[in-house]
């Protein structure tokens, strides 16, 4: 039994995720006994990248956003990819759900672009985080306070900026979910 069983994670990803931002943090999850679903909008599989173009393997979906609630897990992951992010804040029932476990207080860890999502949710205003650079700007003009770390935990919320940080991020979101409910995360 890992420090993770009886814990549900969601994963929200479409095609174009960073390849090793889902499935690092995924192996990791289930080693501690989480139980991970992947969501997305269709069923099927969803395809990865490496880099900015080259499309990699294939991951299949578990589950589709109208087939879940936040109710129904204890954390959620949003990895990055410069296709993913763009991809998934275009979806009202993403963005909703993802306010939902901010109003919950339960973590959410986000890498590289990830935060992008964060941003059109609205709840990064006021808080600490990290990203890939290239948002930055984004970020800080959204109200948060960006900085240049390998990952920064803000009261439930976890950040990293790249593949080469994944080590520290997945020590993090395992403690962070293991954790639960934080009261300071909010939306």
């Amino acid at each position: 039994m890992g420090r993770l069983s009886n814990k549900n994670i969601a994963v929200i990803s479409e095609n174009g995720f960073e390849e090793t931002e889902l499935t690092v943090p995924v192996q990791r999850l289930k080693e501690e006994g989480a139980t991970v679903h992947i969501i997305s909008s269709k069923s099927g599989k969803i395809q990865a990248m490496k880099g900015d173009h080259d499309w990699t393997i294939e991951v299949a979906v578990d589950k589709t956003y109208s087939e879940v609630n936040s109710n129904d897990y204890q954390g959620l992951l949003i990895p990055g990819g410069v296709l993913n992010p763009d991809s998934l804040r275009k979806k009202e029932e993403v963005i909703l759900l993802v306010k939902a476990f901010f109003e919950a207080g339960k973590p959410v860890a986000a890498i590289c672009h990830g935060p992008q999502v964060l941003i059109t949710a609205e709840v990064v205003k006021g808080r600490k985080l990290t990203s890939t650079k290239t948002i930055k700007i984004d970020l800080v003009n959204a109200g948060a306070n960006w900085v240049d770390e390998e990952v920064v935990v803000d009261q439930g919320l976890v950040t990293s900026r790249s593949p080469a940080d994944l080590p520290a991020f997945c020590d993090k979101i395992v403690e962070e979910f293991a954790e639960g409910v934080h009261a300071g995360q909010h939306a």
